[in-house]
């Protein structure tokens, strides 16, 4: 009877342990980054994970997987274990690859209905740049240069499909020209390769941009807002300059595989509420000139349904690009 009742107490001492161990989350969680460092889903990735740590109360550890315009990366995460320990921090293009992925008859390598969308964090509108010492000062130049010289313009993107190719290549059938298409891994790279001449144009936002435009290293010539960015007031927008379906928003989003139990989804929700209002991350957004534009789980849904049509219908009107 002693031995019974020393064993049910042992057991019934450990049992709080027990659950504070097991509650989420109780180890590191991994947040994947589909595209190489220094892209803006990795400038606004690293803060975010930072401050939804510390909501947390555990690390939120970044793991860049970059390739096939975000593809690789994203395909990973919706094969994750659905226990909470892999996250994914992403751009608008998790719509786009699919859609592409269809059009040349391939099967998705995943499909959105693979992720639970947890939070959206930002929402910006790229602007295409060249080089600070381009000789084009206006769109009006480098559509001129580019029918001048059919294809022979190089541009870089982040890839296939990515965020950044969609957006060019609107502009470019909006305004009639071919250029050349160099792919990368991710904004990082981009950036890098119009910065070391290997392209002469990028679509890209402000967040990943501000710095080298500022030490007037590249060059702003427009934005595919509706309406003029306050922080870049002498920037036009495409619709000011004649192209009026061009206009393009790239956003960043939080998400979790299919699968992650309600009560861990419902922590990560949470966590993302509080470091979307951490004061912390909130400055580190304003330093990159990206605004914080925060939408809980149910509301991100319904947001990213109506852009993943729109996105399919736009990549058919591009087309095959290889």
């Amino acid at each position: 009877m002693t031995k019974t009742i020393l064993a049910l107490t042992a057991a019934l001492l450990a049992a709080p342990w027990v659950h504070a161990q097991d509650a989420y989350p109780s180890k590191p969680v991994t947040v994947v980054v589909p595209f190489s460092p220094g892209g803006i889903s990795d400038v606004i990735g690293r803060p975010f994970a930072h401050s939804l740590g510390k909501a947390l109360k555990q690390s939120f550890i970044i793991e860049n997987r970059p390739g096939a315009g975000g593809g690789v990366g994203m395909a990973y995460a919706a094969r994750a274990k659905p226990d909470g320990y892999t996250v994914m921090v992403a751009l608008s293009s998790i719509s786009a690859i699919p859609a592409s992925d269809r059009l040349f008859g391939r099967p998705p390598s995943y499909e959105i209905k693979q992720f639970a969308p947890i939070a959206l964090i930002s929402a910006d509108p790229a602007f295409i740049v060249v080089r600070g010492d381009s000789p084009w000062k206006s769109v009006k130049d480098l559509v001129d240069a580019a029918k001048a010289k059919p294809g022979a313009i190089p541009y870089g993107s982040t890839g296939n499909y990515g965020t950044m190719h969609v957006g060019m290549e609107m502009f470019t059938n909006a305004a009639g020209i071919k250029m050349n298409h160099i792919p990368y891994g991710g904004g990082g790279q981009q950036v890098a390769a119009i910065l070391g001449s290997q392209v002469e144009a990028i679509t890209q936002l402000p967040a990943t941009l501000a710095g080298h435009i500022a030490g007037g290293k590249l060059r702003p010539l427009a934005t595919f807002a509706p309406a003029r960015v306050p922080a870049y007031p002498d920037v036009p927008t495409m619709k000011e300059l004649g192209y009026a379906d061009v206009e393009y928003f790239v956003w960043t989003g939080f998400f979790a595989p299919v699968g992650v139990p309600a009560d861990v989804l419902a922590t990560l929700r949470r966590g993302a509420r509080d470091a979307a209002q951490d004061p912390e991350f909130r400055s580190a957004m304003e330093k990159l000139k990206a605004p914080v534009v925060y939408k809980d789980a149910d509301e991100f849904a319904a947001y990213l349904d109506a852009d993943a049509k729109r996105l399919g219908t736009v990549i058919q009107k591009i087309g095959k690009v290889e």
